[in-house]
């Protein structure tokens, strides 16, 4: 039995050892185990129960020993040997119940600390999608930025340009105006003299007139 006890007692030591230190894959193939032995909840809890068990009939007899030896004064060569058995034999099982809580409790928050770690991970692979489509984003309204500068120049010297076809239209139509304005005098010029011209031819046919009269 103490032979026994030693060996789960070892093995739960390993467990521990490697649960704390992490060798290559062992922790993730002691980890494996564990959930497998933890599936079966039942055969666990039996043995459990049993160690449990045991370790109390071993105290129950340390107990008697101990008052069977008050109530003689001392006692015999072979309670003692008893009494140190059961005491070893439930000193075993006591470490061992106790290094299989302690195993229970690393496996449960290494666990939870496996799923902290994917969960972080999944949230900084995220991040980092977020701020790479930040980027992106950046660097699109930075280029719409850009165009939005260049099509203003554009707009600025299309409107300047705009501005002076204006001004050279308005400074064209003033200069029609004025070469209308002149046409219209020299034709209203032009008028008068043919109405002046007339007059002198009339007035110089009435001139002759009156000299062939005078020659009559």
């Amino acid at each position: 039995m103490i032979q026994l006890l030693y060996l789960v007692l070892f093995a739960e030591g390993l467990v521990a050892f490697l649960l704390v230190v992490k060798i290559g894959p062992l922790r993730e193939l002691v980890m494996k185990g564990l959930d497998q032995v933890k599936m079966r909840k039942g055969t666990v809890l039996t043995i459990a129960g049993t160690f449990a068990a045991i370790l109390l009939s071993n105290f129950f007899s340390i107990v008697k020993i101990q008052n069977k030896g008050a109530k003689l004064g001392t006692m015999s060569p072979m309670d003692q040997v008893l009494w140190r058995t059961n005491l070893l034999e439930a000193s075993l099982m006591g470490f061992c119940l106790f290094l299989g809580f302690l195993i229970d409790r690393m496996h449960h928050y290494l666990r939870k600390l496996i799923g902290l770690r994917s969960t972080a991970g999944a949230l900084r692979k995220e991040n980092e999608r977020l701020e790479k489509d930040k980027l992106q984003l950046k660097e699109k309204a930075e280029k719409a930025d850009e165009e939005i500068k260049v099509m203003k120049k554009e707009i600025s010297s299309l409107t300047e340009n705009l501005n002076k076809l204006e001004m050279e239209s308005a400074e064209k139509d003033k200069k029609v105006e004025t070469a209308e304005a002149h046409v219209a005098a020299l034709q209203k010029q032009a008028a008068d003299l043919l109405l002046e011209y007339d007059r002198l031819l009339e007035d110089n046919q009435n001139l002759q007139n009156q000299a062939v009269g005078y020659r009559g």
